[in-house]
């Protein structure tokens, strides 16, 4: 209400947003009056939502449930009226609070930074003042408000740092609060810092314009900081410091994955893609017919132009070795042939190993293989030497 009361004193055009969970009976209703009623008082739009059956109040975790409601009706709000920021009435007592559950939780700097004073479009004006501050401002410009009187229970971790812990630490010292002010000021600025050394570490990393992959070499990154490393991983999702562990000890083609982003290692690489929705995707077939015209075997444009990231080929086949028709078709598990210039037969998969072909890479390949499925070549790195032809009449691929 003390925020509600600056606003409204400093003429400014807002609006109040207001929910009722019906946790705490009448109770509950008295804050909705209060609110709404300096809202028709002051002529001030006023948003309530009452929190319903529908709502699947759950058993547990109800303040993270009752939070994620709150700022889904705010957002709403704000959206539908056009507003440009969201403005919270948070206060230094609840930045302490804050500070000592990130704490307790092992939080990286952006955590131990407590709630952002503007983030997001989201406001909070009065992060710097205590709650007794506020308090007092509203004794003396006779604001009226009302106390949850849920606030006073410690059935909830806040309630127990706000009413066993904070008190005790102000016994210590009894500037305890001021003093975590400048603290958490200090801390602020070094969150900018490392922002930025972050920030510039990011810049250095190789990408690809037009897929939008990141290549991070393994070993240059493994010399940085514990510190710089989680921050970046962070930045794409990977904040569980166990799998960052994994991450430096997995072998080439493990893969990681999050809500955003899919990490494959690649020999001395770390591979981050942008997750794809898999639902909006037309997938290629992973297998295609080709025609055969004037002994010439046509390979569709579009699959000619992936081939050729790769580089381009001659190939000439004896027609009496193979049956047709001819298809391109994926690599599949165990899949064998008998490179040119070899003794011998090798796995698919150990060739792309000894050529050094990325995990990526490897998606984009195609297998040129006859109605029997044998394999003539993997395009357009090598042809399968007992299909190979010198006679003018062979079929041919060029490519």
């Amino acid at each position: 209400m003390v925020l509600a009361d600056l606003f409204q004193v400093s003429r400014l055009k807002f609006h109040i947003a207001h929910i009722n969970y019906h946790l705490r009976n009448e109770d509950s209703n008295l804050d909705q009056k209060l609110v709404s009623d300096f809202c028709e008082r002051n002529d001030i739009p006023f948003h309530l939502y009452e929190v319903a059956a529908g709502d699947k109040k759950p058993e547990n975790s109800i303040q993270n449930w009752a939070r994620e409601l709150r700022y889904q009706f705010f957002r709403k709000i704000q959206k539908e009226q056009n507003l440009e920021y969201l403005v919270t009435a948070h206060h230094l007592n609840d930045q302490l609070e804050t500070f000592i559950i990130n704490l307790s939780k092992a939080s990286g700097i952006k955590g131990l930074s407590g709630i952002p004073a503007n983030e997001n479009q989201i406001i909070r004006p009065l992060l710097n003042f205590s709650k007794d501050e506020i308090y007092e401002f509203a004794k003396e410009n006779m604001i009226g408000f009302r106390e949850d009187v849920s606030n006073q229970k410690t059935d909830y971790l806040r309630n127990k740092v706000r009413h066993k812990v904070v008190p005790e630490l102000e016994n210590i010292n009894e500037n305890f609060l001021q003093n975590f002010s400048k603290s958490i000021e200090i801390l602020n600025q070094t969150k900018v810092v490392l922002n930025d050394v972050v920030n510039e570490k990011l810049n250095g990393f190789q990408r690809n314009i037009e897929t939008g992959q990141i290549v991070i070499d393994k070993e240059k990154f493994s010399k940085e900081s514990d510190l710089i490393r989680f921050e970046i991983l962070k930045r794409f999702g990977f904040n569980d410091e166990k799998e960052m562990q994994k991450i430096f000890t997995a072998q080439t083609g493990s893969s990681f994955l999050n809500s955003e982003f899919q990490l494959v290692i690649n020999r001395n690489e770390l591979i981050l893609n942008q997750k794809l929705d898999l639902g909006s995707l037309k997938f290629e077939a992973e297998e295609m017919a080709l025609e055969i015209v004037e002994n010439e075997i046509l390979i569709p444009q579009h699959i000619k132009v992936e081939i050729l990231e790769f580089g381009n080929c001659h190939w000439k086949i004896d027609e009496s070795k193979i049956e047709l028709p001819l298809k391109l078709r994926k690599k599949q598990e165990g899949d064998v042939f008998f490179p040119i210039g070899m003794i011998g037969k090798k796995k698919i998969s150990k060739f792309f190993k000894d050529e050094k072909i990325s995990i990526l890479a490897k998606q984009k390949i195609w297998l040129l293989c006859d109605a029997n499925n044998q394999i003539i070549g993997v395009l357009p790195f090598r042809q399968d030497g007992r299909f190979n032809s010198d006679d003018s009449e062979s079929l041919e691929v060029k490519i």
